[in-house]
C-alpha cells in the first residue's frame, strides 16, 4: 500500500484540506456572530457551504474524466484556501456567503477526487486497508483543527485564522502536484447489440448497485449531524458543571473512534477479500450508540455513560463509511470509480446536513432524547434494509458472464426427469 506512487502525496493532500477545512468550520459562524450578524446568517454560511459541495460532487467524475486528477484537485485546493483572505474584508452577508460558497465548491471537488484517486493508486488487494488510513488521516485533520481554530481565533484574532487556512490549504494543492497524472477512465459503454465486447459491457443501472450502501451510509450520517449539532448542548443540560468540557470529549471522542474502526473494517474486507462482513455489526453498533444517548437524555442519567454512546456510534459509523464505500468500489466497472466517490460523499454530506435539520425540527418537538430516538429509528431502518439485500443477494445472480449460472441453464443428457 505504503509503496503505491503518490499514496503518500495523496494522504498529506487529503490531511492539509481537511486541516484548512476543518480550521475554518467553527470559526466562521462565530466571526459572523461577534461582528453582529444574525444566528440565522451564521448557519447559513455553513449552509450554503454545503451546498456548493453537494452539487459540486454531482459533477465532479465529469471533470476528472475530462481534466484529470491533478488539475482538477490542485484548483479545488486553491478554491477552498485562498478565497478564507475575502473573509478579512469583513461579514456582510453577500461578500461572507460568496466566499462559503466558492470555498464549498473547491471542497466538494476535492472530497470526490480524493476517495477515487485512492482506488486508483493502491492495488485492489490493499483497498481495504487504503480507504481505511484515508480515514485515518480526515479523522486526525479534523481532531486537531477543528478546536485549534477556535483556540488560535481567541488568542490571536479571525484574520489570523482565515489567513493559516489559506496556507494550509496552499500546501495542499502543492502535494496535489506531486500526484501520478492520471485522468479518470472514460464510462464503459452500455451494448445494444446483445454481444459484449472487451469494452462493450453490458451493465446493471448504477442506482441499482450503490442504493443500499449509499442509504447506509445517509442514516448513520444523519445521526451524526444530530451528534454534531446538538450534543454539547444536551451535555450541557444534563451536566451543568462538566457540560462544555464533556461535550468537548464527547465529540472528540466519536471521531477517534470512527477514525480507529473504519481502519480496522477495511483490514477486514482486505483479508477476506470482498467488502461487507462489517456492514450489519456496524449499523448494530451505531444504533446501541445513537439508542443509548437518547436513553441517558431521557433517563437523566450520568453523563458519562454519553462517553459509551459516543464510542459506540462513532466505531460503527467509522466501519459504515468504509465498507458503503468498498462496496460501490466493488460493485461498480473499475472506470466508475469517480462515480462511486461522488455517490458516497453525496450521502455522507446531505445525510449530515438533513440530520441536522430534520432531527432538529424534532429536537424543538420532542428535546434533545426525543432527536436522538428518532436517529436511532432511522439507523434501525437502514439496518432492516441492508438485512433484506444480504438475504437478497443470496439468491441474485450477475446478468452477464455468470458461467455457472449459464451451466445450470444448459440441458444435461442422462439426467432423470423429475416425476411429481
Amino acid at each position: 500500500m505504503w509503496k503505491s506512487p503518490g499514496f503518500i502525496e495523496t494522504l498529506v493532500a487529503v490531511a492539509a484540506a481537511f486541516g484548512s477545512w476543518s480550521l475554518l468550520l467553527p470559526v466562521v459562524p462565530l466571526a459572523v456572530l461577534d461582528g453582529g450578524g444574525s444566528a440565522s446568517l451564521a448557519g447559513a454560511t455553513t449552509g450554503i457551504f454545503m451546498a456548493a459541495t453537494v452539487v459540486t460532487q454531482i459533477f465532479t467524475p465529469r471533470a476528472l474524466r475530462h481534466f484529470g486528477y491533478n488539475p482538477v484537485m490542485v484548483f479545488a485546493a486553491f478554491i477552498l484556501g485562498v478565497p478564507a483572505v475575502g473573509y478579512l474584508f469583513g461579514t456582510d452577508p453577500l461578500p461572507v456567503l460568496l466566499v462559503s460558497a466558492l470555498r464549498g465548491i473547491g471542497f466538494g471537488a476535492l472530497t470526490v477526487a480524493e476517495s477515487a484517486l485512492v482506488a486508483e493508486l493502491v492495488p485492489v488487494r490493499f483497498l481495504g486497508k487504503a480507504s481505511g488510513m484515508l480515514g485515518v488521516f480526515v479523522g486526525l485533520a479534523q481532531m486537531i483543527f477543528l478546536p485549534l481554530g477556535l483556540v488560535l481565533a481567541q488568542a490571536f484574532g479571525f484574520g489570523t485564522v482565515y489567513l493559516l487556512g489559506a496556507a494550509i490549504a496552499l500546501l495542499a494543492a502543492v502535494m496535489c502536484l506531486r500526484i501520478p497524472a492520471l485522468r479518470a477512465a472514460p464510462r464503459s459503454r452500455v451494448s445494444t447489440q446483445g454481444n459484449p465486447g472487451e469494452d462493450d459491457q453490458p451493465t446493471a443501472s448504477t442506482w441499482k448497485l450503490v442504493t443500499v450502501p449509499a442509504l447506509a451510509v445517509t442514516s448513520l450520517s444523519m445521526s451524526f449531524g444530530a451528534v454534531s449539532s446538538f450534543l454539547p448542548a444536551a451535555v450541557l443540560e444534563l451536566d451543568p458543571v462538566l457540560g462544555a468540557t464533556l461535550g468537548g470529549i464527547i465529540l472528540s471522542i466519536t471521531g477517534g473512534s470512527a477514525m480507529v474502526f473504519r481502519y480496522l473494517s477495511g483490514v477486514v474486507a482486505d483479508r477476506r477479500g470482498t467488502p461487507g462482513a462489517t456492514m450489519i455489526p456496524a449499523q448494530v453498533t451505531g444504533f446501541a450508540g445513537v439508542a443509548l444517548i437518547a436513553a441517558t437524555i431521557l433517563g437523566e442519567w450520568s453523563g458519562w455513560l454519553l462517553v459509551v454512546g459516543a464510542v459506540l456510534f462513532g466505531g460503527g459509523f467509522g466501519m459504515v463509511q468504509n465498507e458503503a464505500l468498498l462496496s460501490m468500489f466493488f460493485r461498480l466497472p473499475r472506470s466508475r470509480v469517480s462515480e462511486a466517490s461522488a455517490i458516497w460523499n453525496v450521502a455522507f454530506d446531505a445525510g449530515t446536513g438533513l440530520g441536522s435539520f430534520i432531527l432538529g425540527v424534532v429536537a424543538a418537538q420532542l428535546a434533545y432524547g426525543g432527536a436522538f430516538a428518532a436517529g436511532a429509528l432511522v439507523i434501525a431502518l437502514g439496518l432492516l434494509m441492508t438485512t433484506a439485500d444480504r438475504i437478497v443477494g443470496r439468491y441474485r445472480i450477475t446478468e452477464y458472464n455468470n458461467t455457472r449460472a449459464r451451466l445450470r441453464q444448459l440441458p444435461l443428457s442422462g439426467r432423470p426427469e423429475r416425476r411429481g
